[in-house]
């Protein structure tokens, strides 16, 4: 940025909308630790608390929502690893988190008995670092060393400096419970940016024992436009860093590279993924990784599609019509497709294809898990989704047919989940259920085969009911787009809100219309207390917008919002809004709108496209200056979804850019704005300069940056209970 563009603030009211040809009024709000941003920063936070913060509620919502995060009747998601079921926990005690473990006959239990494993909060106090937990890889041991009684011993954990996607990873001692140190050989990825921050994109993957798969930022060239790896390496323990071997490197333009081993036994595969765009990449499978013979082989199907591997079989999920000429002749297979290969076959050259699922107008995949014997397919029905059992052939021939069961869990307005306990060995899965008026419960299912009896879920745990439901309905209904497209969405609230006697009659229940419209993301059913107690149970109606560019039916409902077409996200979201008012649960000064990311850029639309509609909106960690946002952090990886700023595409991404439709001669409802300054995928910027600019036109404007949280917002649950109460309470002020 030239020195023009970093000054303080503008001398005048900038004239809106903005000339984007012309310097930018508040570019100086872009620089995230900059001196001048972070005092105008504390300025609008103190301008927060003064308002919302202080307000009659405030105190009370925080509370209610802290309760229902801090809970020790919620739910503990565990993963079965070994003997043992691990997972993490945050609570009042505990604001990092613990990693802990138990067994399953404990976990049966009421109160099961939790070993400490590495405690997030001891750890951030010794090292003065306000780590993260971002997750953890278990290297498996092999049959050999399961026989022989050892146990699962090597872990590589993902720590982040509050919050921030940038990361470390360090080996981790499951049997001693401690860190490796580099000095005893252990694998650490520690880099130290440029902007004197800890932590890169990217990760360790295990190879084996004694060597990990290496993708992160390990100086000029090795990551891409968007700050993500651009090589990956084989990295042997007890050999600098630097010596790791490089296994595969991307073009400057890709998006992110990176490698993992599969240590099924007897179907050991090393593989290297390219991410080329969004929406674009190769698999390669790579043979005598690591050695002078090493070959890597392309999965031959189109860039977007996507490819798995279980045992001896590869699975294809396709993103666009794919046309192939196999022993029965050519066929084309539409976009939404599920197809399976037996892996050897497919790489020899044979295109026989089982189609597992074939989508119709109303029905699309959401999801397939893998258990030892089966797949279970997860697919929606207008939303509502439904569970199936395939099983494959036992002799794995090219075309031969696979046996389909049902698994009948759920029904109605619930979101059911399936996840495999070990696909390795074991057909178990967990069952998680879940509705917006249903506490989630967990359950263990054994899946059955064709013939069988399916076994019967055996439930383990079950969350409290957070509010009281009664009187409560959740129901579904359409609005109609301006092209003539049905658009589903759901209304949760009490039953004479929801479905009013009289639709002629203007309602007044504040009411909140949320949804987000973006990368095949579906937005389900599902139980939140915050939702409940701090929206539902004071009188407020909570609407869920299935909108365009979602996966609510496949990639077909995707691509119909992207790039050019992304207008047609928005008018969904505006034709949901006028069809409560039509339906008379509400009317526009009590209705509100709420996003956050690519939600963020809905709302912020609906802020400036349809001002008229909306009563108050809230604008969470947003994309809002789309002429930026390729240019900012991980901006460009989203190229595919919006289109290029840079190039011809400026004409049609300016339509949904809020930042240059803001318009100080119009009137927009209040608008609240939240972000965080460790927020390193979605720039604080967006949020920041979009306040400056609607406050220089005198519009209606509270805004609120976290110090920490990365993109979710917030690094621990104070902070996301103190986040989550100010949108609630802006919401109440401004709806009720």
């Amino acid at each position: 940025m030239t020195a023009e563009h970093l000054e303080t603030a503008p001398s005048a009211a900038p004239t809106t909308p903005l000339d984007p040809s012309a310097p930018d009024p508040f570019a100086w709000l872009e620089e995230v630790e900059g001196e001048e941003a972070l005092a105008w920063v504390r300025e609008r936070n103190d301008h927060a608390h003064t308002t919302v913060g202080s307000a009659e509620g405030f105190a009370a919502t925080e509370a209610a929502v802290r309760e229902v995060l801090d809970s020790d009747e919620r739910i503990p998601d565990v993963s079965r690893i070994g003997d043992h079921l691990y997972n993490f926990w945050r609570d009042a005690e505990h604001e990092r988190g613990l990693w802990r473990r138990t067994t399953l006959g404990s976990y049966r239990t009421d109160d099961p008995a939790w070993e400490t494993v590495l405690d997030l909060d001891a750890l951030a106090t010794a090292e003065g670092e306000s780590w993260v937990w971002h997750g953890a890889s278990l290297l498996r041991p092999t049959p050999e060393q399961l026989a022989a009684g050892e146990p699962w011993r090597r872990a590589l954990v993902d720590l982040s400096p509050g919050g921030s996607d940038a990361d470390v990873t360090r080996e981790f001692d499951l049997v001693a419970k401690r860190f490796v140190p580099a000095t005893e050989g252990g694998f650490e990825r520690d880099t130290a940016r440029d902007d004197g921050r800890t932590g890169a994109k990217g990760g360790l993957a295990w190879a084996d024992e004694d060597t990990v798969y290496v993708f992160t930022d390990l100086g000029p060239g090795t990551t891409t436009p968007s700050g993500y790896p651009r090589t990956v390496r084989l990295w042997r323990r007890g050999t600098p860093l630097t010596d790791a071997a490089l296994v595969y490197e991307g073009a400057e333009d890709d998006m992110y590279i990176s490698a993992r081993r599969s240590r099924t036994p007897g179907f050991e595969r090393d593989l290297v993924s390219r991410s080329i765009a969004f929406y674009r990449s190769e698999t390669f499978l790579v043979e005598a990784v690591g050695t002078p013979r090493q070959r890597l082989v392309k999965i031959d199907v189109p860039e977007s599609a996507e490819v798995g591997f279980h045992r001896e079989w590869l699975l294809v999920e396709l993103r666009d019509d794919w046309t192939v000429t196999s022993r029965a002749g050519e066929r084309t297979y539409p976009s939404g497709s599920l197809l399976a290969a037996p892996a050897d076959a497919f790489l020899a050259g044979s295109r026989d294809l089982a189609v597992l699922f074939e989508p119709t107008p109303s029905t699309s995949l959401v999801g397939a898990s893998w258990t030892r014997h089966h797949l279970v397919v997860n697919v929606l029905d207008d939303v509502k989704n439904a569970l199936h059992v395939l099983t494959p052939p036992a002799d794995a021939s090219p075309g031969a047919a696979w046996t389909r069961s049902e698994l009948p869990l759920g029904g109605g307005l619930l979101t059911v989940g399936v996840r495999a306990v070990d696909a390795v060995d074991s057909d178990d899965v967990w069952v998680t259920t879940t509705g917006y008026l249903t506490p989630s419960t967990l359950a263990l299912a054994t899946v059955t085969g064709p013939g069988a009896e399916p076994g019967v879920p055996e439930p383990l745990k079950a969350a409290p009911a957070y509010f009281d439901a009664d009187g409560m309905v959740a129901v579904q209904h359409f609005a109609v787009s301006d092209d003539g497209t049905r658009v589903p969405y759901f209304v949760v609230g009490r039953a004479e809100l929801v479905q009013p006697a009289d639709p002629a009659a203007a309602g007044t229940a504040p009411t909140l219309l949320y949804g987000y419209g973006g990368f095949e993301i579906p937005l389900l059913p599902g139980y939140s207390g915050t939702v409940g107690r701090a929206w539902l149970a004071r009188g407020g109606v909570y609407v869920v917008a299935n909108i365009r560019g979602g996966g609510e039916y496949g990639p077909a409902w995707h691509q119909a919002a992207l790039r050019e077409k992304r207008h047609k996200a928005y008018e969904d979201f505006a034709a949901v809004a006028r069809d409560l008012v039509d339906r008379g649960i509400t009317t526009p000064a009590h209705l509100g709108a709420q996003g956050g990311s690519n939600g963020g850029l809905l709302a912020g639309n609906m802020l400036t496209r349809y001002p008229d509609l909306f009563g108050a909106v809230v604008v969470q960690v947003p994309l809002l200056d789309m002429l930026r946002y390729s240019h900012l952090l991980a901006g460009a990886s989203w190229i595919a979804e919006y289109g290029d700023p840079d190039t011809a595409d400026w004409e049609f991404v300016r339509t949904f850019s809020p930042y240059h439709l803001l318009d100080g001669d119009r009137r927009y409802p209040p608008v609240l704005f939240t972000t965080s300054t460790k927020d390193d995928r979605v720039h604080p910027g967006h949020a920041r300069k979009m306040a400056a600019l609607m406050l220089a036109a005198g519009a209606d404007v509270t805004s609120y940056e976290n110090v920490e949280g990365g993109h979710g917002g917030a690094a621990n649950n104070a902070q996301a209970a103190h986040m989550s109460a100010l949108a609630w309470t802006f919401l109440h002020e401004r709806l009720a």
